[in-house]
């Protein structure tokens, strides 16, 4: 029986886990081929040629490259969102794409809170001070408790679903903004509806944004967005840097127009000179919020499972992104 190749592209770890998994299924059509080769898309394509499925983090699939591979069926990400992926060309040839939702779902809602908390009691900011020679527990903005506080999510996916237990034990409110959320739903999980985008932005003293890389997303938070903001607000951005306009956040920080922000992803993750990186009133983490073992296996075993249903299975996969490919 010819079996159906299925390449790994620049994925760190070896593949005993995914190939122990398909004994342990019982999968035996599909062959798992490991790739580590950084030269670029002349290399990816002739790597992929054969492959009836690819398996990528942050690889690009371009409509160029997507159209040089004639038996590629699916693209499966070992990830949640798919800006890398030019989706509609994958939808023009036949190919599905599929992704890992809520694969990190409590790490990045921890780590949200976290920087939540960090934002509200200076504490990375202190403790810079303190390795500068400062023993100042004044030192930088001034500080307010958490409770009664109004918090803003900006979408209401798995991560913010995820943050609601440790948001209500913080004793805030929640307004979330999520256009294709019930109110009831909401409030099933404690939080308030807002029916605006400006209504999320002038209330919220946090402001916490979770939604995918869109055209419609692309600087969702820009020059007029933060100056609608409170002057006292935190911004919290761990969903895709692209979300926020960089130069405007620091404009808007310089100025005081907001209080601080906290990001876990910015717009250039290649730069070593961001201007964020010189403000006193930023905290950054180098897009580490969905790091855990726990995570990385459970992205591994969801990617696998897809390429399983697609090409084994001749099954529609359970995290299909396009779903206009089935027509």
């Amino acid at each position: 029986m010819a079996k159906k190749k299925v390449l790994y592209y620049n994925i760190d770890d070896s593949l005993d886990f995914e190939r122990d998994l398909l004994i342990e299924w019982g999968i035996q059509d599909i062959d798992l081929i490991e790739v580590k080769d950084y030269a670029g898309e002349k290399t990816f394509t002739a790597h992929a040629r054969e492959a009836e499925g690819v398996v990528v983090e942050y690889q690009q699939m371009t409509r160029t490259i997507i159209e040089q591979l004639p038996k590629l069926k699916i693209i499966s990400l070992q990830a949640i969102g798919v800006d890398n992926v030019d989706v509609k060309a994958a939808t023009d040839h036949g190919v599905y794409v599929t992704n890992c939702p809520g694969f990190c779902s409590e790490e990045v809602a921890l780590h949200a809170i976290g920087l939540m908390i960090d934002l509200t009691r200076k504490i990375t900011l202190l403790d810079r001070s303190v390795r500068q020679g400062k023993w100042d527990p004044l030192y930088g903005y001034k500080t307010n408790r958490l409770t009664g506080k109004t918090v803003g999510l900006y979408f209401f996916g798995s991560i913010p679903q995820a943050m609601m237990p440790m948001l209500r034990a913080l004793k805030v409110r929640v307004l979330v903004y999520a256009p294709t959320k019930m109110k009831a739903f909401l409030e099933g999980y404690g939080a308030e509806k807002a029916e605006t985008f400006e209504e999320l932005l002038t209330q919220s003293d946090i402001l916490s944004l979770h939604c995918p890389l869109t055209d419609s997303t692309t600087h969702l938070i820009a020059e007029r967005e933060l100056k609608m903001m409170k002057k006292s607000a935190f911004l919290i951005n761990t969903a895709r840097g692209k979300v926020v306009d960089e130069k405007a956040l620091v404009k808007a920080l310089n100025n005081s127009e907001i209080k601080a922000a906290a990001v876990d992803v910015i717009e250039d993750e290649t730069t070593e000179e961001s201007p964020l990186f010189a403000l006193d009133n930023t905290i950054i983490t180098p897009h580490a919020a969905f790091v855990s073992e726990d995570s990385f296996y459970n992205a591994r075993k969801i990617a696998l499972e897809q390429l399983v249903q697609r090409l084994s299975k001749n099954q529609r996969p359970s995290h299909l992104v396009n779903q206009d490919v089935m027509k």
